[in-house]
């Protein structure tokens, strides 16, 4: 499998490995720490991680059982006034009338030098804020005081949380390096979590088991009239599993071009519940694979009864479907109707949350309520259709079976050719056009008798940016021309929501702007609300500064403001995948008009550049024609993801097309 093999590069089993941990301390901030001008390992770093120190221990309490408590440490030192967002942190924790965590932070002190002295301000109550993210989640903020360049802050947090299922992931990189890094679990032997690392470089682990012993405290009315309390103790020995993680002088993960979410490539520990064995219970097994996994999401009632809801649509739907026979058609009423019925709210999901019924009576839902109203109308038209589990970019691709490894659902339409994949939740989104969000490498697709498959997100069409421009240039240099731009498919989505929301004058305005402040006039576009159509632009421009008079000769780049000017790909060594989205095709089809008086000195000579296993190609070309230049470029991009080694070839392509893109015609006079 694709997926695995690549990912194989950066998961490894967990080893055991002889660590000594370092003595780390709120309060011991030294004056070396302080008196460091920038970081000794990464002169670039605005700040850095000095120590961050985390407990996760599943412990018995008298009322509620197990819960999870976890207990943070955090020593940052801030180099640069860069990085002084730093002293701003924040926690996140669940806010659900039936799930409430807590959190609290303690010991938070902001350290300075001040005349060779240690000066400590302690953080104060109108420095900690709560903050309602979303319906089901809230967040605990800081803001420390006195940071200056050269500050230390620390802090401490504790979250509590009700279940004893669920152990927070632990990040040993950040956006700044971090000098050390340390994690510890305490489960007891009643829980078999399965820990799972992603990144490229791992902590080492020790692991140990001690004795603990849990007392419970019991008491007991005897007698009526004359009664008594009678306290009695019990006790219960169990082996307790103590995991240490140890990262140290990890290195700052830095943001490239074109990657999809920069946490899928961090080094983190996971920890997802596979099995309890209580005393005197019969052990439960949880998800220990895809199959289970999806099994368990399909008999939530918020999900897999949804999809046997129909009463509620059917008169609506078949008034829709009246005409249509084939596959297609269906799909596309059944596809507008929804989208005309129901709009997203912006929760994501995989579990209806208001109730397939009531969010198409009161036209508003997340997106399960939405894709699995969507599949259950496609099963009605008489397609064979199932929900697929997606995790969106932002939530990170789903490496292991766990539940939380989905946060989304769309719907899938099983054909002879294949799958077409379809999302009710974005106005534009057309049949196997999902939102750029869903666009994250594998989904799972669930099928009523609870067998399952996974599912390519990626899309393998082409979509195209076709553009027409004709330009004059005066001697002057002042350019004068017309352009029409045709996109299909992933840009023509892209454009759609570009315009969508914006009067014409504000769009144009961002069009001038970012065209090198060209003047937009007989501005028209085509097929705006027909999503199914290309979307075309048509305008009239003129510039003053696209091309540069010296010495009498005219220098123009015949792309004028299309020209890819800087390489995305600057490092020598790429780290992640490359992560386009889609596959792309841009193509310019240019007429030059050469002023009166003057003539072609230098023109850029054609050129062609193919990469390897078809993974794109360039080709540029240029005719004379009397006083017409006649250009011709094409760029194509034929894979959504460009593997790490693709890099060196996908980087030696683009400094050869920006190269060529960006070169010059001179005109000269007659």
């Amino acid at each position: 499998m694709k997926f695995i093999k690549f990912f194989s590069l950066f998961i490894a089993l967990l080893f055991v490995s002889e660590v000594t941990a370092q003595e780390f301390k709120l309060g011991k901030v030294s004056v070396a720490e302080l008196e460091e001008k920038v970081h000794p390992k990464d002169s670039s770093a605005t700040a850095a991680i000095l120590y961050r120190k985390g407990t996760a221990r599943i412990e018995y309490d008298e009322t509620e059982g197990f819960v999870v408590v976890t207990e943070v440490e955090t020593r940052i030192k801030i180099y640069k006034k860069e990085g002084y967002d730093w002293a701003n942190q924040k926690v996140w924790y669940r806010n659900e009338n039936d799930f409430r965590e807590k959190v609290a932070f303690s010991d938070a002190v902001t350290y300075n030098l001040v005349g060779g002295k240690i000066e400590k301000t302690k953080l104060k109550s109108d420095g900690v804020f709560d903050e309602v993210v979303d319906k089901y989640r809230a967040q605990k903020k800081i803001t420390m005081p006195n940071v200056k360049e050269g500050t230390v802050i620390e802090f401490r947090y504790v979250l509590r949380c009700p279940s004893d299922r669920i152990i927070r992931e632990w990040d040993f990189q950040s956006s700044v390096p971090v000098n050390y890094s340390e994690f510890t679990t305490y489960i007891p032997e009643y829980y078999v979590f399965n820990p799972r690392q992603k990144g490229y470089i791992f902590p080492k682990v020790t692991v140990e088991k001690n004795l603990k012993t849990i007392t419970f405290t019991s008491k007991e009315r005897n007698g009526w009239m004359n009664s008594s309390t009678s306290f009695s103790t019990d006790k219960l020995d169990y082996t307790e599993v103590k995991t240490i993680y140890v990262a140290k002088d990890f290195p700052a993960m830095k943001e490239e071009a074109f990657v999809n979410n920069i946490d899928n490539y961090t080094s983190s520990i996971q920890h997802e519940l596979s099995m309890t064995k209580f005393p005197r219970s019969e052990y439960k097994m949880y998800s220990v694979d895809w199959n289970a996994v999806v099994k368990t999401i399909y008999d939530y009632k918020d999900f897999g009864a949804e999809l046997n809801k129909t009463g509620y649509f059917e008169e609506d739907l078949k008034k829709k479907l009246e005409g249509k026979n084939t596959t297609d058609e269906k799909i596309v009423a059944v596809l507008d109707h929804v989208k005309g019925s129901v709009k997203w709210n912006d929760y994501v999901g995989y579990y209806a949350e208001n109730g397939v019924k009531k969010a198409y009576k009161e036209k508003t839902g997340n997106t399960a309520d939405i894709n699995l109203m969507l599949t259950a109308m496609l099963r009605y038209a008489g397609l064979t259709a199932n929900p697929v589990l997606v995790s969106t970019r932002s939530n990170g691709i789903s490496l292991f079976p766990n539940r939380t490894a989905f946060n989304y659902v769309i719907a899938a339409v099983e054909t002879p050719e294949g799958n077409i994949l379809l999302d009710a939740s974005d106005k534009f989104s057309t049949p196997g056009v999902l939102p750029l969000r869903a666009l994250n490498w594998y989904g799972r697709l669930i099928r009523k008798d609870g067998t399952s498959e996974e599912v390519d997100l990626m899309p393998k069409k082409t979509s195209n940016d076709i553009v027409f421009m004709n330009f004059s240039v005066d001697p002057e240099g002042k350019v004068t021309g017309k352009t029409r731009r045709q996109c299909t498919d992933y840009n023509a989505m892209i454009t759609r929501a570009n315009i969508s929301g914006l009067k014409e004058e504000e769009y144009l305005e961002k069009l001038e702007n970012s065209n090198n402040k060209i003047e937009i006039s007989e501005y028209s576009k085509t097929n705006e609300k027909d999503i199914l159509l290309p979307i075309i632009e048509t305008y009239s421009f003129t510039g003053s500064n696209l091309c540069e008079v010296i010495g009498g000769k005219i220098y123009v780049s015949p792309m004028l403001f299309f020209a890819n000017d800087k390489n995305p790909f600057k490092q020598e060594v790429r780290e992640y995948p490359v992560d386009f989205g889609f596959p792309f095709m841009d193509k310019y089809n240019i007429t030059l008009q050469i002023p009166e008086g003057f003539t072609a000195e230098t023109v850029p000579a054609p050129v062609v550049f193919n990469m390897e296993d078809n993974l794109g190609s360039f080709k540029f070309n240029i005719a004379a024609n009397d006083n017409l230049l006649q250009i011709t470029i094409q760029h194509q991009i034929n894979a959504a993801i460009v593997t790490t080694e693709q890099y060196e070839m996908l980087k030696e392509y683009y400094k050869g097309m920006i190269a060529k893109e960006t070169e010059k015609i001179v005109l000269k006079r007659i």
